[in-house]
């Protein structure tokens, strides 16, 4: 794209993520928000500043017709942040690469879709290469800090024996969707019917996050076994969305390990839940990688989820635009950095089409 030209972006999405996602590209020069596409019919129409409760009006509307947005502003991407599963974003994703724009998406299975969706991904790859365009799944987890993360720390490392690595997260920023998704607020009985329902599912992303691991190291996993307890909650924790009492889940500890040759290779394990801190538990982010040289990385606190997640998806935009056509992974794109000057610095041309 020539450099004089504005990064026209779409939002999909004005939830949390959503919301967010708009706030910071505000921010940076060189990009235009040309178009926001929203689920909630409370939203449709409105001005997309009234939405995020801005004093000024932005002079976009919230739509609920994907393909008229798409068709109006032809956007150079498009920022997908309405849901989780593949199941539920390759309709979206299929309009804007029809409509020849690059997708960032946050849903957690996009991370790495192969694994449970093989055949959407086939077609959405295939897709993405017939309007030379491109597609990524990112967020902090799945898309960084459980598998990006880890797959650096492995480049310093003549031998990798296993991997384990643990991430202690606070849940109050997030929204109704996600806390419904942790069993937050259920009695224990009611978070292990959850479990058997499919309304409780913990944390979306270790199958994917554990196969971009793999594949990077050249490892061929046998299987992956998931467990899933509840955190019960001694006190009162409370957030704008829910009230948590003495009893109740706070939220999942979700594990997940990988096998390889009938050998644990690859440990994750997600303790997700409200308000750590009213329990005394910090939270942070540990990996170990056990090899030669061993390798131990810890922060502490937890690098924040929403706002890490927010980040990613727009600092994405400059390596997206840049890659090969086609679906890929966090894993296969350079290293995402904060956007600090104007994207169009950062963005070098694709052949002709």
């Amino acid at each position: 794209m020539p450099v004089d030209d504005t990064v026209k972006v779409v939002v999909l999405g004005t939830g949390q993520m959503g919301s967010g996602m708009i706030k910071l590209l505000l921010q940076k020069s060189g990009i235009d928000l040309v178009g926001v596409y929203g689920r909630r019919a409370s939203r449709v129409g409105l001005d997309v500043g009234q939405v995020l409760g801005l004093d000024t009006a932005l002079g976009v509307q919230v739509s609920h017709d994907l393909s008229a947005v798409l068709a109006h502003t032809k956007p150079h991407v498009v920022l997908q942040a309405t849901c989780s599963r593949v199941s539920e974003a390759v309709d979206e994703i299929t309009t804007a690469l029809q409509h020849r724009a690059n997708v960032i998406s946050i849903a957690e299975e996009m991370a790495y879709p192969a694994y449970k969706a093989p055949q959407s991904a086939a077609v959405l790859h295939q897709l993405a290469l017939d309007h030379q365009v491109t597609v990524v799944g990112t967020g902090i987890n799945p898309g960084f800090v459980l598998d990006l993360l880890v797959i650096a720390l492995t480049g310093v490392c003549w031998r990798v024996d296993a991997i384990r690595a643990q991430r202690v997260n606070d849940l109050s920023p997030y929204g109704p969707a996600v806390l419904t998704s942790q069993g937050v607020g259920l009695t224990p009985a009611a978070f292990h019917q959850g479990l058997q329902d499919g309304t409780v599912v913990g944390h979306y992303g270790f199958p994917e996050s554990i196969s971009m691991i793999a594949r990077a190291l050249g490892w061929h996993i046998d299987r992956i076994v998931q467990h899933r307890e509840p955190i019960i909650s001694r006190v009162t924790r409370a957030t704008p969305f829910v009230t948590i009492e003495p009893g109740r889940t706070a939220g999942c500890l979700h594990t997940a390990v990988a096998y390889r040759h009938d050998e644990p290779v690859i440990t994750l394990i997600h303790p997700q839940q409200v308000h750590p801190h009213l329990e005394h538990i910090a939270t942070g982010d540990v990996i170990d990688i056990h090899g030669e040289p061993p390798v131990h990385f810890a922060s502490s606190p937890e690098i924040p989820g929403g706002l890490g997640t927010i980040a990613l998806a727009v600092n994405m935009i400059p390596p997206v635009m840049n890659a090969a056509p086609g679906l890929t992974s966090m894993a296969a794109l350079p290293v995402p950095a904060a956007i600090m000057g104007d994207v169009r610095m950062l963005l070098h041309a694709r052949p002709p089409q």
